[in-house]
């Protein structure tokens, strides 16, 4: 005797089959993309920043100089404009050696500062100046041909 499966059965066995089709789609397009990048590393100084008028702007504490609005909890950094032509530049992902968070670079520092970055802490200024300021390796993603670091 030949069964045929329930309605319900077939709906079950159709999101699987679409939720296979999916995981292969772009499990293999992310591989795809990541094959396009790899990950340079670089020692900065790293200090850390709150969006308050008195360290930002007066009129738009929340606006990076890129335009982004930050919100307390976003994983950001600004970065001296020195590193932009190395790599750093806007959205670019970011480690900092022992964190296992991405950050991704929203922002960018005044033009007096050089070889560092900024890790946005939203408004909380007492950790901000907790963290201080370090030296710490940070590894980034670039395209695997682009020619802005050897």
């Amino acid at each position: 005797m030949h069964m045929i499966p329930s309605k319900k059965k077939l709906r079950a066995l159709g999101f699987i089959i679409l939720g296979s089709c999916f995981t292969l789609y772009f499990g293999c397009r992310e591989n795809k993309v990541d094959d396009h990048y790899i990950w340079k590393s670089m020692e900065v100084t790293a200090t850390a920043y709150n969006s308050l008028p008195a360290q930002t702007s007066k009129i738009h504490p929340n606006i990076t100089a890129w335009g982004d609005s930050l919100a307390p909890g976003m994983k950001v950094i600004a970065v001296s404009r020195d590193l932009i032509p190395l790599g750093l530049d806007h959205n670019t992902p970011v480690k900092l050696q022992g964190d296992s968070t991405t950050y991704i670079v929203k922002d960018k520092m005044n033009p007096k500062w050089t070889n560092r970055i900024d890790i946005y802490m939203g408004e909380d200024k007492e950790r901000a100046l907790e963290w201080g300021r370090k030296k710490i390796t940070i590894h980034f993603r670039v395209r695997k041909d682009s020619t802005k670091i050897e």
